[in-house]
């Protein structure tokens, strides 16, 4: 590497003295922090090799801002490649060919995010206590049992010798290798230092464990064991109901043509069934064997936490006349964060900007100068457990399939330290379906999209070429997982979507939300959904499109098994009110539109409560100051809101009540919660069994007396949690956002950040903050393309860098920054350029 770190001039370095010193005091703290989790503490670094000034912690405050200029002498590149960040830290990357500009990717992803990429890597390999010693190993485990390291290396087995997709990415890792091969201790990641670990050397194939990972996050599913303690508790006709194929509120992605507002389907909950001794058992069991897949209970199920959201609008609904397109993907906060930026620039081959996956050479969100793309998560149902018969309970070799007992694939899998030591030995063991699970039900084989042939990064690079969205969408034909509904718009004033990837045809009645019998062939997947039954539409006469997790097909339309338990309709009732109103649509709407204060379940819900309180003669003081408190809000869930903390504790107090049966007897947590879509919808009947509250006895509660049980044990609640002052409970704090490191690194992240959103809104917070808007950004595709964004977070993996957190204020506050989008090299000047970077062939520039 020549030259690696040039002279920083005093105006380029935009973190003062003081932040230096006191973060990088902040990290000799923070390793002292981090040697009591990561033991054994034999492992970890002399305290003078942290503190050593050249290679220890101080040096990430050394390396922490970009160099004025820097040269590079980059091996396999074919020309010079310049590379300017501008003054948000974005690389603009200036290429001849398309292998020389994901090369200089690589290196800038390396120097950036460094750590992030071989953390993601070693998740999917199950490696991680290599890295981080023994207490990583239960995760390592799980990683191994579901396999996604294998799939990842086959995939990237089945990429053609010499097709561009290998070329691409085998460039793009060179560039990786080469900055880890060309870099001292000074320079590594601080983690590192902590950990007392070196960097690897990446492989191809790590490409595609990142894209694994993706599959991982998206579409791992076990709600049918949720299904199962939940059965057990209450019968198979209530679980039916309250968790259901088809949503009861239906605001589909693919548009039905003529309708104007979202249909309600008149559905009545059956009674729960009482629980017997052994339903009880078969319920504890089933949430033991959850918890041995997600090594955690599931959360609380219905509410969406990843709610993400996208929309677009036909030049004829917008003031300037030109499509409109906001992308606002929600994922776990973290920091670094899991995007980067950057834009590619290959005249006459390549151009485009957004955000990128470290330790990936794509843009799965992002524009070029005709097309821009977005995408939210389908939440398809791809993933089904069988129930295996086997001739060892305790170390099968064999399973039985029509009567025949059929070889398992086993192998011997060793996890080691950071020693290399070795730490345990699990045998693992596959069948014709996937990967076979011992647990507290038995033994489960699985099949998963997952796990099977795809080429995500082919897909991709094929689309990141297009010039319309009839282009893009012929380009992710192939793409299969995570199943994603893709929204997309162009220059020519098109828009489109389509709910892409791999659909499975189960056999009977079509459904996989229950676990099927192994024993069986004809238990097997018959085939995929071809790609013209996808859920879709381009240039919709409605003239908008919005996505945001929902049920994508409305099944009275367009019948057919995707997925069981959708997430709650309330964002796209609220986008689709908001895009419907609005036929003069701007920027900065729809801007203002990705942090909306309003909830669709709110008003109806509101106006249930007052009706209840106004028909109660028995109603006390209390109740009424609460519903004339309650009454005296805007139902807007802005910082500053007062009423939205007793709405909140409201809801929670009605789910208590409402949802007393999914509680195991003797225990003091439900096994899960359905979606507030469901208790909108038991709201319809008033005496419901399931508002009779089993706790108490001789009474039998109707819907309008448990809403004003709720209400008057929310305000009590409230005002004991939060002072008798109605006027001190500001929104702001307590419902608020968490960004963490991504080894939770007390001092690393950046947490309780007051931010607008609410339950149901556009912009969903769980309470835990932990989830959110990972990235947001809205284009207009006019005669000049223009876009902003922003994500939580920064550029740089440093913490001590300027670059680390420099955008989360403008990501609190919900609004953008512009994104540029030069032309040449020659366009980045001025105050706009912040860093340089040269790079040149070995043997000089040609």
């Amino acid at each position: 590497m020549t030259a690696p770190h040039a002279p920083h001039h005093k105006g380029e370095v935009r973190v003062g003295i003081p932040t230096v010193v006191t973060n990088a005091l902040s990290l000799i703290a923070l390793g002292g922090a981090l040697w009591v989790g990561f033991r054994p503490t034999a492992s970890v670094p002399p305290l003078g090799q942290l503190l050593d000034p050249a290679h220890g912690i101080w040096a990430a405050a050394r390396v922490a801002e970009l160099p004025a200029e820097q040269a590079i002498t980059l091996d396999g590149l074919g020309q010079a490649v310049e590379v300017r960040y501008d003054d948000r830290g974005v690389p603009h990357i200036f290429a001849s060919t398309v292998a020389d500009a994901v090369r200089a990717l690589g290196w800038v992803h390396a120097r950036d995010r460094l750590f992030q990429m071989e953390l993601t890597a070693r998740k999917v390999e199950g490696t991680i206590s290599e890295l981080a010693g023994a207490q990583a190993l239960p995760l390592d485990r799980q990683s191994r049992q579901r396999g996604l390291v294998e799939a990842a290396r086959a995939r990237w087995n089945a990429v053609p010798q010499g097709s561009e997709t290998r070329t691409i990415v085998e460039a793009y890792i060179e560039g990786i290798n080469q900055w880890v091969r060309d870099s001292d201790p000074s320079d590594w990641p601080v983690e590192y230092k902590l950990l007392g670990a070196r960097p690897r050397i990446f492989q191809a194939e790590d490409t595609y464990k990142l894209l694994a990972e993706m599959s991982q996050v998206l579409a791992w599913q076990s709600e049918e064991l949720d299904r199962a303690a939940v059965e057990a508790l209450v019968g198979r006709a209530a679980t039916d109901a309250l968790f259901p194929v088809n949503a009861p509120i239906q605001e589909p992605i693919e548009p039905v043509p003529g309708r104007h507002a979202p249909r309600y389907a008149d559905v009545t909950l059956p009674a729960p069934e009482m629980p017997t001794p052994r339903g009880v058992a078969e319920a504890r069991r089933a949430v033991r064997t959850l918890a041995q897949l997600a090594l955690e209970a599931s959360p609380t199920r219905g509410e969406a936490v990843v709610g993400s959201n996208n929309w677009a609008v036909a030049p004829a609904r917008t003031a300037a006349g030109h499509a409109l397109l906001s992308g606002d993907p929600h994922l776990q906060l973290t920091l670094p964060s899991i995007w980067y930026e950057a834009h590619l620039v290959v005249p006459g081959q390549l151009e485009v900007y957004g955000v990128t996956f470290p330790l990936a050479p794509v843009v799965p969100i992002g524009f070029n100068r005709e097309v821009a793309w977005t995408a939210t998560n389908t939440g398809a149902d791809v993933l089904d457990f069988y129930r295996e018969v086997v001739d060892d309970t305790v170390a099968p070799t064999k399973y039985r399939v029509d009567g025949q007992w059929r070889d398992l694939v086993v192998r011997e899998e060793r996890y080691r330290g950071k020693q290399g030591e070795v730490l345990a030995v699990d045998t693992l063991r596959r069948t014709h379906r996937g990967p076979l699970l011992r647990t507290e039900s038995g033994w489960l084989s699985m099949r998963w999209t997952a796990l099977e042939p795809s080429d995500e990064a082919t897909a991709f690079w094929g689309a990141m070429r297009a010039t319309s969205a009839e282009e893009w969408y012929r380009a992710m034909e192939s793409y299969k997982a995570p199943a994603q509904n893709f929204l997309v718009a162009d220059r020519r004033g098109s828009i489109g979507i389509r709910s892409t990837g791999r659909y499975p045809i189960r056999p009977g009645d079509g459904r996989g939300d229950r676990i099927f019998d192994g024993a069986t062939s004809a238990s097997d997947w018959i085939g995929d959904w071809p790609v013209a039954r996808y859920p879709q539409a381009l240039r919709p006469a409605q003239g908008y499109l919005a996505s945001n997790n929902q049920q994508p097909l409305d099944p009275q339309v367009r019948p057919g098994y995707l997925g069981w338990d959708w997430p709650n309709p309330w964002r796209a009732l609220r986008i689709n009110q908001i895009l419907r109103a609005d036929s003069a649509m701007t920027p900065e709407k729809m801007q203002a539109a990705q942090t909306d204060p309003i909830s669709a379940m709110t008003a109806p819900l509101v106006e249930r409560v007052r009706a209840a309180v106004q028909a109660d003669p028995n109603a006390d003081e209390a109740t009424r100051e609460a519903m004339a408190f309650l009454d005296a809000w805007d139902q807007r869930f802005t910082l500053e809101a007062k009423g939205a903390l007793l709405f909140s504790a409201l809801v929670d107090e009605l789910q208590r009540r409402t949802w007393d049966e999914f509680t195991i007897p003797g225990e003091d947590r439900r096994v899960v919660t359905p979606g507030s879509m469901l208790l909108m919808t038991l709201m319809r009947d008033n005496t419901s069994p399931w508002w009779d509250v089993r706790a108490t006895t001789g009474t039998v509660e109707t819907r309008d007396a448990v809403l004003v049980q709720s209400l008057k044990a929310a305000w009590e609640g409230v005002r004991a949690r939060r002072g008798t002052d109605p006027q001190a409970w500001r929104w702001g704090d307590v419902r608020q956002a968490s960004i963490r490191h991504l080894l939770q690194l007390p001092g690393f992240g950046r947490e309780s950040l007051a931010v607008q959103s609410g339950p149901g809104t556009l912009s969903p917070n769980d309470g835990r903050g932990i989830h959110g808007a990972s990235w947001r950004f809205v284009v207009e595709l006019g005669d000049a393309v223009r876009a902003w964004g922003t994500y939580p977070g920064g550029q740089s993996g440093n913490p001590v860098s300027s670059r680390y957190d420099d955008r989360v204020e403008l990501w609190r506050k919900g609004e953008l920054a512009p994104l540029r989008l030069p032309h040449t090299a020659a366009e980045v000047t001025g105050a706009q350029l912040t860093s340089v970077v040269r790079f040149t062939p070995l043997g000089g520039a040609r």
